[in-house]
């Protein structure tokens, strides 16, 4: 793990200097503590910060090929690097070092650009090409790594976080309207726009070439695909579930073995549930690999998980810690939290996870596996069931008996919004009328969430013009997604938004490397995630049981109490982790001025200050408040962080 920053130019004579490679990547120190190491030639430049896992000793960067005509420098790990190596090393090619870095240069010199389709891993990749001038860039297939690029001073820019582009191209520091509508509506910006003006961040699975006369090529190398419903190939899945339950453990074992290497101590986090416990489970039950377990509990009943965590310890036996975090320690740290973020969130969930992810580096581990992915690969989410009842509602829409289901949902909410039958009726029936299209599933989600757009200033919302938040949003979708089963769309569209934008970054990797760790996500490999997506939906959400296949491939490594377990999202305190007895956080209350919202300018002041006013007095109900006094909190800490 590490960060990246660079440049190449684009014209003849640009305005470059080697300085500005020390600027970028001092920003991103905390990415890579370990070192730093440099690559420059006339019209480009390398940067890496290191943190060190695999081959400690010879494992700088940047990495050259055997010629020396071929440079690169990459945040992340390729964890099949043995096996590829054993291949090229028969094929005739010798290296120097021992790291999973050098397997790209040569993958390259043998490949081309189809290099990247070699790779098992969690990457953000650059790489020089000095004979034919060119930089490639490249992200791995689920998002797990960032890589933004800009353009200014003649030069092409790219670093792991936005900051690193802001030390060197000032004019990037500012907001755009489009990329805050989006994420105060699908939680994080559309790839490949970001919240920043003139800032665009490389798509997962994906890479970009920058050729010598300044031409720009994108190619998607690997997408989330489903087949066509309906299609019974026996090359789509296997014909039973017996069957597919054997080849998913299989995967999974694999996974997790691959994400094991390291020289470095491997932890892993465990929250109780199915996912994490069942890659717990799985290192104790198939590996000679010794692990510590981390979770985070909650001083709110509604929140903790620590009964089921302190079952799984005992059941896998290992040697755990333990962090609990308060609601004061939420509101405290949540500045630190953005300035990571880079980026305003709707929840304040990342917060314990960065505060956890720093006992784990206080433990003197660098490296963690978590069970994030498998709801998205397998349906886990409640908003898969949802739509699947909310479609089978509608072909009967006066119906008093078949929105009955939806009283199944969302159990572990206090205000659930199915306790009250009449009021479940009139939520879950908005945007019926979207029966047919991609985005039905996210429609009451996205609705909840818009409930900040209707507090922008109008300035803001001159800005934003006429924009239609799922027209525009279904025009990003692949052209062919309404062939494909429901389910297959729902899924698509979770994994492209909320996964992605917002999971992966501001509630994975920004939290983890914050604290300078690692986070590794056995459920998104590639093969794993290929092998559900032919799945037929029965498999994954069989009536109203989610991950129907996961479960049955852990089913004798869990508790039965584990297993039984309905899902429950991982969650935190929000709004009233910024109030205690009636006050708000001294920064809260700067930032909910009048004052301080008309002149950031982003919010209409008087609508702010009285949704400020609610959730001081501890009347905020629901998502929809709780995520937009976050929305516009995190917001104006963004805004203020940049204008430091």
């Amino acid at each position: 793990m590490c960060g990246i920053a660079g440049f190449v130019a684009l014209s003849a004579g640009p305005e470059a200097p080697e300085a500005a490679l020390s600027t970028m990547i001092t920003r991103l120190a905390h990415r890579g503590p370990d070192g730093y190491g440099f690559h420059v030639e006339p019209g480009v430049g390398l940067a890496h910060a290191r943190l060190s896992i695999i081959d400690l000793a010879t494992g700088d960067q940047p990495i050259r090929n055997p010629g020396g005509t071929v440079w690169t420098v990459f945040n992340g790990e390729i964890f099949n690097y043995l096996e590829l190596r054993r291949d090229l090393e028969a094929a005739g090619h010798r290296f120097y070092t021992q790291s999973d870095t050098e397997v790209i240069v040569h993958l390259y010199d043998r490949y081309g650009d189809d290099f990247v389709e070699h790779l098992n891993g969690q990457f953000a990749i650059a790489l020089w090409d000095n004979q034919r001038r060119r930089l490639v860039l490249a992200r791995d297939r689920a998002g797990i790594r960032p890589l933004f690029h800009a353009q200014g001073r003649g030069c092409l820019w790219f670093a792991s976080e936005v900051k690193a582009l802001h030390a060197v191209l000032p004019a990037t520091r500012t907001l755009d309207p489009i990329g805050l509508a989006q994420t105060l509506t699908y939680w994080a910006p559309v790839d490949p726009g970001t919240v920043y003006a003139d800032v665009q961040s490389l798509p997962p699975g994906c890479l970009m070439s920058i050729e010598h006369d300044g031409r720009q090529t994108l190619r998607r190398y690997w997408d989330w695909r489903f087949p066509e419903a309906g299609e019974t190939s026996p090359a789509r899945f296997p014909d039973s579930i017996e069957a597919a339950t054997a080849q998913l453990r299989d995967l999974l074992v694999d996974a997790v073995r691959l994400q094991l290497r390291a020289d470095v101590p491997v932890g892993a986090y465990l929250s109780g549930g199915l996912d994490s416990s069942g890659i717990v489970a799985m290192i104790k039950g198939f590996t000679d690999t010794p692990v510590r377990t981390f979770s985070v509990a909650f001083e709110d009943g509604e929140f903790d998980e620590s009964e089921h965590q302190a079952a799984m310890v005992r059941h896998l036996g290992t040697e755990h810690t333990m962090l609990r975090c308060t609601r004061r320690d939420i509101g405290e740290a949540f500045p630190r939290l953005i300035r990571h973020t880079e980026t305003p969130i709707l929840r304040t969930a990342p917060v314990p996870l960065m505060l956890l992810a720093g006992s784990v580096r206080e433990h003197s581990y660098k490296v963690v596996l978590t069970g994030e992915g498998a709801d998205e690969v397998f349906g886990g989410y409640d908003i898969f069931k949802e739509a699947k009842v909310r479609r089978f509602w509608a072909r009967q829409p006066g119906s008093r008996l078949r929105p009955r289901l939806l009283e199944r949902l969302y159990g572990y909410l206090p205000n659930s919004p199915v306790r009250n039958p009449a009021f479940a009726q009139q939520f879950f029936g908005q945007g019926m009328e979207h029966l047919h299209r991609p985005i039905f599933a996210h429609v009451p989600r996205w609705a909840t969430s818009q409930r900040a757009l209707g507090l922008l200033s109008s300035d803001l919302r001159a800005a934003v013009g006429d924009w239609d938040p799922l027209a525009a949003y279904e025009r990003t979708l692949p052209s062919d997604i309404t062939s494909w089963a429901p389910m297959a769309r729902d899924q698509y569209v979770e994994a492209k938004s909320l996964l992605a934008g917002y999971l992966l970054s501001s509630q994975g990797d920004r939290v983890a490397m914050a604290n300078s760790i690692e986070g590794r996500f056995p459920f998104l490999d590639h093969r794993v995630i290929e092998f559900a997506n032919r799945l037929p939906p029965s498999f994954k959400l069989r009536g109203m049981t989610e991950k129907y296949l996961l479960r049955k491939a852990l089913a004798d490594l869990l508790p039965a109490d584990i297993l039984r377990r309905t899902k429950q999202p991982y969650r935190a305190p929000d709004s009233q982790s910024f109030f205690f007895d009636g006050k708000p956080l001294d920064y809260v209350a700067e930032l909910f001025s009048p004052e301080s919202l008309r002149e950031a300018g982003y919010f209409d002041p008087a609508a702010a200050g009285r949704l400020f006013e609610k959730c001081r007095q501890g009347r905020a109900t629901g998502f929809a408040d709780n995520q937009a006094f976050v929305g516009i909190l995190s917001t104006m800490l963004v805004h203020r962080q940049l204008r430091a």
